[in-house]
């Protein structure tokens, strides 16, 4: 996870590349967020950051369903977080995460 700290640290914040990395860790990689995001309704949204063009937004409560909240509480608290706080972190860093992490506008395989 350090490498993909290190990557994050400088675009989304020290604090948040941790959490974005320990999502991303849970779900298998950039991969495993797409495919739950598709899963979830969001795929447009979630190939916007993909993709080479503007980054659609994502709201807190539409993280919040995305990840389900087993998953949401059990970040909140390893990072010292409220839940709600957690999925506003992550609505601000998720798109750009996933952004640089998607070079050319492809999923790289983990």
């Amino acid at each position: 996870m350090g490498l993909l700290d290190g990557l994050l640290g400088g675009l989304v914040g020290g604090e948040m590349a941790s959490v974005v990395s320990g999502l991303i860790e849970k779900h298998g990689g950039v991969q495993g967020i797409v495919t739950q995001m598709q899963q979830q309704g969001l795929g447009a949204t979630v190939q916007s950051w993909v993709g080479s063009g503007a980054n659609l937004p994502i709201s807190p409560d539409q993280v919040h369903t995305a990840f389900g909240a087993d998953t949401m509480q059990a970040l909140a608290v390893k990072f010292g977080l409220h839940p709600q706080d957690l999925a506003q972190k992550l609505a601000q860093a998720l798109p750009q995460a996933i952004n640089k992490l998607t070079p050319g506008g492809t999923v790289q395989s983990s």
